[in-house]
């Protein structure tokens, strides 16, 4: 009987893309593999024919023998395929593999890269600010020092497991396809340690606190991460090491909040002060500066010192300090003190509205209110 034509077997023009001619075969696989059609007696025949004619198109030299001679173009047995179901999973091994934990690895045992470490480093505002070097203990997963990291006694090597063949994963059948996934003899690494290393039992790794000394750049903030790299976790089979992530944790301050690049802080001043006016000692975190109160001024008027906030590690820009001013009220007094207010608050009450602006205003607005209210 004359072979059809393998285009017309795929259903696929003849510029077809290696793609779509995959992509077709995958259909017609789907469609016709005889373990999902055991009552159709022609299911195994056209699954064999779509296979025969996928194993032609996909090779690129096979394709163009194909396409300028047709079937006399290839050699003898060239253009067959195996058993049908092999062929099936050879295409599928890539798709399920990766959902199976199989990753599409073929031949070759898996390296594996140490794990990420976060370490928490608690600073103070001043130091976060300024910046500093800090030294650390990390506990860590080193590669152990007697064995190299393989698990083996000295003198003695790991050999090839049996269960995987050396290949680190091992192929299980799922119906109508296979799948690949990591050996559960070796986790992956191709090979087993007979004679385990007596000191990391066989591991190749071993605990250990490591200690470090942190580079804290000047103007770091809460939350901000440094990363050294290589300091994480000690890879297995030969892999790479981990990272380490310092997250920074800036402790409360006593005087300031700290809001991205700005400062600022609460100046309790007297009454006396706030009404007559005066200059007040005020700390930033770079010394002491004097902050100049005009007279009349009201509790909660914030004062703006441009630049003495933070310069912040980023873009290197330097933030402002900004003070509330918070007029205290006199506690403890003497009798004498009291008579003596009291006189002052005679004479600024005699004086209205043009002592006390606010409160005139706000009894004028309280007024107007009731007044609207009983019409």
């Amino acid at each position: 009987m004359a072979k059809r034509d393998y285009y017309e077997v795929l259903d696929v023009p003849k510029g077809a893309s290696a793609a779509e001619i995959k992509k077709s075969y995958r259909r017609l696989a789907m469609k016709y593999h005889p373990d999902r059609n055991t009552e159709d007696v022609d299911a195994e025949s056209k699954f064999k024919e779509a296979k025969e004619a996928y194993e032609v198109l996909k090779d690129d030299d096979k394709r163009a023998a194909y396409d300028r001679f047709g079937h006399e173009g290839l050699r003898a047995g060239q253009g067959g395929g195996g058993h049908g179901a092999e062929g099936f999973s050879d295409i599928f091994g890539d798709v399920f593999g990766d959902i199976f934990g199989g990753g599409g690895r073929r031949g070759a045992s898996q390296v594996f890269r140490g794990a990420d470490l976060g370490y928490e480093l608690k600073l103070d505002l001043e130091r976060a600010v300024n910046g500093d070097t800090v030294t650390i203990d990390v506990p860590t997963q080193i590669v152990c020092d007697e064995c190299d990291g393989n698990g083996a006694e000295k003198g003695s090597e790991p050999v090839k497991c049996t269960t995987c063949g050396g290949a680190g994963q091992v192929r299980m059948q799922q119906g109508f396809f296979s799948i690949q996934q990591t050996c559960p003899a070796c986790k992956g690494a191709g090979s087993v340690v007979t004679d385990p290393c007596k000191k990391c039992h066989g591991r190749g790794r071993l605990s250990k606190t490591k200690t470090l000394n942190v580079k804290v750049p000047g103007g770091v903030d809460d939350g901000d991460r440094i990363r050294l790299s290589g300091e994480g976790e000690a890879g297995r089979n030969g892999g790479p090491p981990g990272d380490l992530y310092v997250e920074i944790r800036v402790s409360p301050h006593k005087i300031f909040e700290r809001a991205g690049a700005d400062l600022s802080c609460e100046v309790p001043i007297s009454f006396a002060t706030a009404t007559l006016g005066g200059e007040v000692e005020l700390p930033t975190l770079n010394g002491n500066v004097s902050l100049k109160i005009p007279p009349g001024t009201q509790s909660s008027k914030v004062f703006r010192l441009r630049g003495k906030g933070v310069t912040t590690v980023r873009d290197h820009r330097s933030g402002d300090l900004f003070a509330k001013v918070a007029v205290e009220t006199p506690v403890n007094l003497t009798s004498e003190q009291e008579s003596l207010l009291q006189q002052f608050e005679d004479l600024v009450g005699a004086g209205g509205e043009r002592h006390n602006p606010r409160a005139g205003g706000w009894l004028e607005t309280v007024k107007r209110f009731f007044e609207k209210i009983s019409q």
